[in-house]
């Protein structure tokens, strides 16, 4: 699947279902163009966050006319000293009020803030702040799903007919096995998010007992938990990159895997592999890469890189709305 035939099913989706997407960052142009674009063609009510007449002029100047989203100063909110009261308890014991008012004032908490009062769907942020900065206030207010300790991030990698999802690229530097078990399961449900039916690789530099070592260990070990918390899934571990990708390698070094030769999720034992592979597919590959798409928590926040153009922007705010969709 092309990628624009998987962000016009994406598109479909939610085209008309009136999601509201938080954009923290409305004192960037890239935010901005990928806000006017997504409420023109009807896939999303973006909420713009900032000062309302410097977003209108810098949207002046960039050729729109007026804001068609919403815009909201978090200096101004009318609802801001409930958001409070709300925080305080969400956050009790760990933040008092005078500091409350302080970091409300922090775009990224106050977007959480709305998804969290249910004030909006999801959040896109990361244009001009880092992963931390974003990640953060989602995992103090949003937190994680039952039976999820951590969230991990994952990029959709597309060029042509090809579509593959690496994990975790983004969050887990060296993910323990369980936590590596856990990063596949949530990975195939994102997976299908995309309409992507998930064969799930788990690698190494070994294949199935080729070689040794502590990170090889770890890789087995995640794929036994994964097998046995979800037997259902089409996942098998350890395989090397192309024992998992190559049906003529997959022949000689697996040739009773389910998965070998036909791998579409692609667990990496921590992220030093994960963003490595990423990058060097992006960049020498040609592949698309979008993401990071965050994973395991409650309601849908995702991190923008920042040197990403406003179409990644955009992009990333229709995954966001499909994400919010799937929330249980």
């Amino acid at each position: 699947m092309e990628i624009r035939s998987l962000f016009g099913e994406l598109r479909g989706k939610i085209v008309g279902q009136n999601l509201k997407i938080v954009l923290p960052e409305g004192d960037d142009e890239r935010v901005l163009r990928a806000a006017a674009r997504l409420k023109f063609e009807g896939l999303c009510e973006p909420i713009v966050l900032g000062e309302r007449q410097a977003i209108t002029d810098l949207l002046a100047s960039l050729g729109f006319s007026s804001p068609e989203f919403d815009i909201i100063n978090p200096e101004e909110y009318a609802g801001f000293e409930d958001m409070k009261k709300v925080f305080l308890e969400l956050r009790k014991g760990k933040v008092n009020e005078e500091d409350a008012d302080a970091i409300l004032r922090d775009v990224n908490y106050f977007g959480v803030m709305l998804v969290q009062m249910g004030l909006a769907d999801g959040m896109v942020s990361g244009a001009s702040h880092s992963t931390a900065d974003t990640v953060r206030p989602a995992l103090q207010i949003i937190k994680t799903k039952p039976g999820v300790s951590r969230t991990s991030g994952v990029f959709l990698m597309i060029k042509e007919d090809k579509q593959f999802l690496f994990g975790d690229c983004a969050i887990n530097i060296d993910p323990d096995a369980q936590t590596l078990a856990e990063i596949a399961i949530n990975s195939a449900s994102t997976a299908k998010t995309f309409g992507i039916d998930p064969k799930i690789a788990m690698v190494s530099y070994s294949t199935l007992g080729s070689g040794s070592g502590p990170k090889v260990e770890k890789v087995v070990e995640a794929t036994k938990i994964a097998k046995e918390l979800r037997p259902d899934l089409v996942l098998d571990g350890e395989l090397q990159m192309d024992a998992a990708l190559s049906e003529s390698t997959a022949r000689i070094k697996a040739p009773n895997s389910p998965v070998a030769g036909q791998a579409n999720v692609i667990i990496f034992p921590g992220i030093e592999a994960g963003n490595i592979a990423y990058k060097t597919a992006e960049r020498l590959g040609g592949f698309d890469a979008v993401g990071p798409v965050l994973q395991g928590l409650k309601k849908p926040v995702n991190d923008l890189s920042r040197g990403c153009s406003a179409e990644d922007v955009y992009k990333l705010a229709i995954i966001t709305a499909a994400q919010a969709l799937d929330v249980e």
